[in-house]
């Protein structure tokens, strides 16, 4: 017999779609395994100036997949993820569009929700005790987070969660593209500074809001931040405009709704855990981290200055695949790491300083190629004047104080909020996204 654990959620003021990347936003969908035990449902998932997605279906095997009831056992791949067909359902309720992501975790998938007449996503957990557990910690923070989210303004909201053949399964809102793919798609040009600033007004928003719950996300970055929705208009990108193009390079796209919600809660800590652990992604990893200082809520507020920076210039401020020159990066940017927190490194990171507490750079780089990556990379200041043209002095500003080295001294989440960047008087982001104006 199947078991199917059915936890109900509120279902007020909902929206559309998550997660990981490789995402699929705005793609065809892969091509489809050959069918085995039941033949598969294609489905070519379109995009654009729309509210909804447009499904072509093939009727071609349309009539051979039961519109009730769960497909054929099936074991679970080498790696414990779930086995399936576009097409077929995932219990009764659920009917599989298309595969949307992969990660450590499991997949997630699109589905139908043939109760509720609507478009969900799922995330289906590997069936590996280590990952159920971690969902089940995960649906406590999802839990947490809705009974406190008025509105579900803030975070993606859970709609319910089962266990179908021993896989966790967390239903979702459906949302739009995450920030990240929304960059990859437009060639990784930049949004306008007005943008950026609302973005970074809700994000800092949901951050405060978690930070009083005593959560802190611990993997804030542009794919863990998802648009409300897919909408998008074309506009002119002014700095191509002098080229002479073929392939339209002279546009770009900005999404209709500057509306964002969070997601990915699969490492979100309470306050009174455990924090000795590396957390967050490498690129937006907070140097206490990598010194093994031990951490808190401020490693989520550096997160959002990394996440500010590329926002404004279309790349990642540090990218980076290693310890060291990270370090080097964040001193070429920032300036030298403060003599208190170097010698208080613990015993993994003390290799990366020489006597005197002094980086090991560029002596101890790996190539000429890790060399050249940090010395090419320009000082915050300058960084963003080069892509930023009103509000660069109050932008430089917030950001030296999110990305300050000593965590005690970074700016908190309320505190940032009621920066000059976000407060002073400007341009309001509908009057960019009519315009295109940069």
């Amino acid at each position: 017999m199947e078991t199917q654990r059915i936890i109900e959620f509120p279902h007020k003021n909902m929206d559309k779609r998550p997660r990981k990347r490789p995402r699929l936003t705005w793609d065809v969908p892969p091509p489809l395994p050959p069918p085995k035990v039941l033949p598969a449902l294609y489905c070519v998932q379109e995009f654009g100036n729309g509210g909804m997605p447009n499904y072509a279906c093939s009727s071609m095997f349309y009539g051979a997949i039961p519109r009730t009831g769960s497909p054929p056992w099936r074991p679970d791949d080498k790696d414990g993820h779930y086995v399936f067909a576009i097409g077929e359902n995932l219990t009764p309720r659920y009917r599989i569009l298309s595969k949307m992501g992969e990660g450590t975790f499991g997949q997630v998938v699109e589905c139908f929700d043939n109760e509720k007449k609507e478009l969900v996503a799922i995330k289906i957990v590997r069936s590996i005790n280590k990952y159920r557990e971690a969902a089940m910690i995960e649906i406590d923070v999802l839990q947490r987070l809705a009974r406190h989210d008025i509105g579900g303004t803030r975070c993606v909201q859970i709609r319910n969660w089962f266990d179908y053949r021993n896989h966790i399964c967390i239903v979702f809102e459906k949302l739009g593209p995450s920030l990240y793919d929304f960059l990859r798609k437009n060639s990784y040009r930049s949004f306008p500074i007005d943008l950026v600033r609302e973005l970074g007004r809700q994000l800092l928003e949901s951050v405060a809001f978690m930070h009083e719950l005593r959560l802190i996300h611990t993997d804030l970055k542009p794919e863990n931040i998802l648009l409300v929705s897919a909408e998008y208009v074309k506009v002119p990108d002014y700095k191509f405009l002098s080229r002479s193009s073929k392939d339209g390079s002279y546009f770009k796209n900005l999404p209709k709704s500057s509306a964002i919600k969070l997601i990915d809660f699969g490492s979100t800590t309470f306050e009174h855990q455990d924090h000795s652990y590396v957390v967050s992604t490498r690129h937006y990893r907070a140097p206490e981290v990598i010194l093994g200082l031990g951490w808190n809520y401020p490693c989520d507020l550096w997160s959002v200055g990394c996440i500010l920076v590329e926002l404004c210039s279309g790349e990642a401020l540090f990218q980076t695949h290693e310890n060291l020159e990270h370090l080097a990066m964040m001193e070429r940017v920032l300036g030298p790491l403060p003599h208190h927190m170097v010698i208080r490194a613990d015993r993994r990171a003390e290799k990366y300083f020489r006597r005197g507490a002094r980086l090991d750079w560029p002596d101890g780089a790996t190539s000429r190629d890790s060399m050249r990556a940090v010395w090419k990379l320009l000082r915050l200041p300058n960084l963003i004047m080069q892509h930023v043209d009103h509000s660069a002095g109050d932008l430089i500003d917030l950001l030296q104080g999110l990305l300050r080295y000593d965590p005690a001294e970074r700016l908190k989440a309320r505190e940032a909020l009621r920066h000059p960047f976000f407060t002073r008087d400007v341009r309001r982001p509908t009057l960019l996204v009519a315009t295109g104006e940069t």
